[in-house]
C-alpha cells in the first residue's frame, strides 16, 4: 500500500505540473473587461491611426494593467522569451506614443499583437 501511494503521488504531481505547463493558451484568454489585451491593442491601433494621442496614451495604461494581470496567470505556462518580447514591445510603444510617432507606434502595436498570438503555442 505504501508503494502504491508513493507511485500515485508521483504521478499526480507530474500530471499537475504538466497541466500547468500546457495551460498558457487557456489562461491568456480574458476573464473580464479589464484584462482584454487584444481589445486594448485594437483600440490603440484605432486611436493611433486617427491621431488621437491622448486616447492612445489612456489605452496604453489599460494595456499595461491588463498585461500585468495576465502575466501573473501565464508566467509558468508560457515561453519566457515571448513574455519578455511582449513586455519590450509595450515599453517601446510607450516611447513611440510619447514621441507621437505614428509609424513607430503602429509597428510596435502589430509586433505586440504578433507576440500575443504566439504566446502559449
Amino acid at each position: 500500500m505504501k508503494k502504491f501511494l508513493i507511485y500515485a503521488g508521483t504521478v499526480a504531481v507530474l500530471v499537475f505540473f504538466s497541466l500547468i505547463m500546457l495551460s498558457g493558451n487557456i489562461l491568456k484568454k480574458p476573464l473580464g473587461s479589464d484584462d482584454d489585451i487584444p481589445g486594448a491593442i485594437e483600440n490603440m491601433l484605432e486611436a493611433v491611426e486617427n491621431g488621437a494621442w491622448n486616447d492612445a496614451s489612456e489605452e496604453l495604461g489599460s494595456l499595461e494593467s491588463a498585461w500585468n494581470k495576465v502575466l501573473k496567470r501565464i508566467q509558468f505556462g508560457s515561453e519566457r522569451d515571448e513574455i519578455n518580447q511582449l513586455s519590450k514591445s509595450i515599453a517601446r510603444l510607450k516611447g513611440a506614443l510619447e514621441a507621437r510617432d505614428k509609424s513607430g507606434s503602429l509597428m510596435e502595436l502589430h509586433e505586440a499583437y504578433m507576440h500575443w498570438e504566439n504566446l502559449g503555442k
